[in-house]
């Protein structure tokens, strides 16, 4: 299982250090794609054949459907780190998640995910507040 919080800094040439914990999970290549809140998400192999799997059952016909689709695919890269420990990070996903200097990189069971630390920041200052209120809800839903 994933899961854990790491910050590191990205270098000149746009890459970075993921922990080693995560790489032993990850694997020798991985997916790394644009995520949702403006994150990258990174799959190891048999996650993103699963998640691949998923997306073409959705029905091709809604407009909907097809912008996800996209919206995965087309930002999706296969990476691997090199013997240091780092991957480098495709411009267009660095750009789309506004990764420039400080990143977390966060574990999240199935997944790692890959943030702008001010981001990161962000979003856990609006979270914090209403995590007792989306656990609630999602009591509801049998979580």
């Amino acid at each position: 299982m994933l899961m854990g919080e790491y910050l590191h800094s990205i270098d000149d040439k746009g890459r970075i250090i993921l922990p080693a914990k995560f790489r032993e999970e990850l694997g020798a290549s991985f997916v790394v794609t644009k995520g949702l809140d403006h994150c990258l998400f990174v799959y190891d192999q048999k996650e993103w054949a699963i998640l691949e799997s998923k997306l073409k059952q959705l029905p091709l016909a809604k407009p909907e459907a097809r912008a996800f689709i996209r919206f995965f695919f087309s930002g999706g890269a296969e990476l691997a780190c090199d013997k240091q420990g780092r991957v480098v990070l495709p411009s267009n996903l660095r750009e789309y998640a506004h990764i420039d200097k400080d990143v977390v990189i966060v574990g999240v069971s199935n997944r790692v995910e890959i943030w702008n630390k001010e981001t990161w920041d962000k979003y856990n200052e609006q979270i914090g507040p209403t995590v007792a209120q989306i656990a609630e809800n999602l009591v509801d839903l049998g979580i």
